[in-house]
């Protein structure tokens, strides 16, 4: 695999490109959590020794969820030598990023993306540690069939990652007698939802849009219309797992369900990891936090090995498990099949305290 160690003197920094949107229309808060547990585990890293004896550093660069802006990057940081590419979060980015990495022949490890096309097509230079859009969404809908959600309207914008993911709720749903109605935000605005899902007869609303907004604005137009006060909100993209949003919203955040790929359980490893992470950010650490994590502490197993085709020779233990990669069927990328993954919301009694409703 080319763009392996390229050391100039023995001992000088082995260099790791670091991406994550930190700057608007970016979403700032999962690019710092995801940097901080990168950064935390290239501490770890080099407190054991680094890379041969060389200590790992990270050339950080803000994608601010612009791809173009992301491509740019990963052309700067090749030319300055870096060994691997590691991060980022939206999917319409980590996909040019993956394909300029690919083009350039350099090792990219995804954290957090998970659109199920990463790539137009195979390729060895990349793999991913977040699940596949596909497995974790199907996971929703079936907590969604469980609780007798058969009829759900989403609220879209347009992106080819909502698209992918009405299409997965869709069918299936449909497998189990259920539908779902779509409402197109560039033509109805937040607070006209109501009306429309009076004449839905959906029993839950999905938010299959931007944070903070249009979501927040969504959020708070439904809970304080008395005709939906059966409506479950739900956010499969996970919108609620940051603290902004428990901030900014309190009650009105709460019940909302959302995919976390975390244990039911952390191990000693995520245990101490997490405590770690909480004191770095001031604050609980997301999931995110800990797939940046593990991002780098693979990335310093296939560094140490210079192997030519490293990623299904990966067997290492993560802060959510033990972390190998193979390609599921129809795949284009290694991919860790597959990390945990978890139905949660926020307590009603608590809204800083998650509960689980589907454990899968």
């Amino acid at each position: 695999m080319s763009g392996m160690i390229n050391q100039t003197h023995p001992g000088s920094p082995v260099l790791v490109g670091a991406l994550a949107p930190l700057t608007s229309p970016g979403w700032v808060e999962a690019g710092h959590h995801l940097l901080a547990g990168m950064e935390l585990a290239v501490r770890d890293v080099n407190a054991a020794g680094g890379i041969g004896g060389a200590p790992v550093e990270l050339l950080v660069r803000d994608t601010a969820a612009d791809p173009p802006r992301a491509a740019a990057a990963v052309d700067e940081l090749a030319g300055l030598g870096v060994a691997a590419l590691a991060g980022e979060y939206h999917s319409v980015v980590a996909r040019a990023v993956a394909a300029r990495a690919d083009a350039l022949g350099l090792p990219f490890l995804c954290s957090s993306a998970v659109l199920d096309a990463l790539t137009d097509g195979p390729t060895d230079q990349v793999a991913r540690i977040a699940p596949a859009q596909s497995h974790g969404w199907r996971i929703y809908a079936d907590f969604l069939v469980g609780a007798g959600h058969l009829r759900v309207a989403v609220a879209t914008q347009p992106s080819v990652y909502w698209a992918s993911g009405a299409r997965l709720l869709r069918d299936r749903l449909a497998a189990s007698g259920g539908d779902v109605v779509e409402l197109d935000l560039t033509a109805l605005a937040p607070d006209a939802l109501g009306d429309r899902l009076v004449d839905s007869g959906a029993t839950a609303l999905l938010l299959l849009v931007g944070h903070p907004e249009p979501a927040m604005s969504i959020v708070r137009s439904v809970r304080r219309d008395p005709r939906l006060a059966g409506i479950m909100i739900g956010a499969p993209a996970g919108q609620p797992e940051f603290a902004e949003w428990a901030k900014e919203l309190g009650d009105e955040g709460a019940a909302i369900p959302f995919l976390r790929y975390l244990p039911e359980r952390p191990s000693p490893l995520g245990a101490r990891v997490g405590t770690a992470l909480r004191e770095r950010l001031g604050e609980a650490p997301s999931f995110v936090a800990f797939e940046g994590h593990d991002t780098i502490t693979v990335l310093a197993e296939v560094l140490r090995a210079r192997a030519d085709a490293p990623w299904p020779r990966v067997d290492v233990e993560g802060t959510r498990g033990r972390i190998t990669f193979s390609r599921p069927p129809g795949g284009s990328v290694w991919q860790w099949s597959w990390p945990p993954v978890q139905v949660v919301d926020r307590d009603p009694a608590d809204p800083a305290r998650l509960r689980i409703r589907h454990p899968a």
